[in-house]
């Protein structure tokens, strides 16, 4: 039996109904099951997650599946994914969606004759019968690039507005590294602070041609559809995604992106909060008010004069107030 060459990291909780597509789409991915090694961590699921993983372990010449008693959150079962990763690439994929026929092993293929630390790609979005393709805002394809040249621009889509960790093959050299681990306990926008990293400090990547990764929306599970204290984490992950910017050797031209990205973020959690627990709203409004208060002014004042009307006003009360 061969070593495996990608190792694929599958996080899930209560995903007893989908989980089983997902990984009978790992298990075609190759003609050789042993090229692949699953690593699933069953997060305190209260269903039978765990026992689809077991099941599909059993089939994989290379598996592990992990339990955790209590849910420890996306980025920290992530992290004890990242703990298992053999061979020169690895990847994550979430409990609930699934990749077309071939997806792997042409993303390892592109990982390896680009010589690249990482790989992204288009997706499509399935929300009940309709299917939308959602392309990486990025205009070369196919091409070894600095990542951080896909950075900006300021007033436009990037590929850090593409946080998206499934979208993509890294190169084992990544881990190596410390550029592909998550921030323990963060349970809502974990993807943010990891993709700044990951175009600030890797080498070289490629979005390139594959088929596709198919994304699950609407679900009323979701946590992006979920009001509790769970969203709070998001002050936390905006305020990381600052430290990394703040601290790189080219802070000042990168930070105006970094502040719009905040300002957007933080106008969708405010609109939506009018819908959480008293509690959490006021909870949540403190937490962005401090990182308003972090944010230089003049960035600040020039990214909220791009947002939309009502965006507009709900921010710059906010930031008056912290003035």
């Amino acid at each position: 039996m061969s070593a495996p060459s990608v190792t694929v990291i599958v996080p899930a909780k209560d995903a007893g109904a989908l989980i089983g597509t997902t990984l009978e789409t790992l298990a075609r991915q190759y003609a050789d099951p042993s090229a692949l090694k699953l690593v699933a961590i069953d997060d305190g699921s209260a269903d039978d997650t765990g026992d689809v993983m077991r099941r599909y372990a059993e089939r994989l010449p290379h598996a592990v599946v992990i339990r955790n008693d209590v849910p420890r959150g996306l980025a920290t079962a992530r992290n004890q994914g990242l703990a298992h990763v053999e061979g020169d690439a690895f990847c994550f994929i979430d409990g609930d969606d699934w990749m077309q026929e071939g997806r792997l092993p042409v993303l390892e293929r592109e990982l390896h004759r680009l010589g690249c630390d990482f790989v992204r790609t288009d997706h499509v979005t399935v929300n009940g019968a309709v299917r939308r393709l959602v392309r990486a805002p990025f205009t070369s394809r196919g091409v070894a690039t600095d990542p951080r040249v896909a950075v900006l621009p300021v007033d436009d889509r990037s590929m850090v507005d593409y946080p998206y960790a499934w979208a993509g093959l890294l190169h084992r050299r990544t881990l190596d590294d410390g550029l592909a681990g998550f921030s323990d306990g963060l349970f809502t926008a974990e993807d943010r602070p990891w993709i700044w990293r990951l175009h600030l400090n890797a080498a070289s990547f490629a979005v390139v041609d594959a088929p596709h990764l198919l994304y699950r929306r609407g679900r009323p599970d979701s946590l992006s559809k979920t009001l509790d204290r769970r969203q709070l984490h998001f002050t936390r992950a905006m305020g990381e995604m600052l430290d990394v910017v703040e601290a790189d050797r080219d802070a000042e031209r990168m930070l105006p992106k970094a502040v719009s990205t905040v300002l957007a973020l933080s106008s969708h959690h405010l609109v939506r909060a009018r819908r959480m627990p008293v509690t959490v709203r006021a909870e949540l409004r403190r937490g962005i008010r401090m990182l308003l208060a972090r944010l230089p002014h003049d960035h600040a004042e020039t990214a909220i004069a791009r947002l939309d009307g009502p965006r507009r006003r709900v921010l710059a009360r906010l930031l008056r107030a912290v003035r």
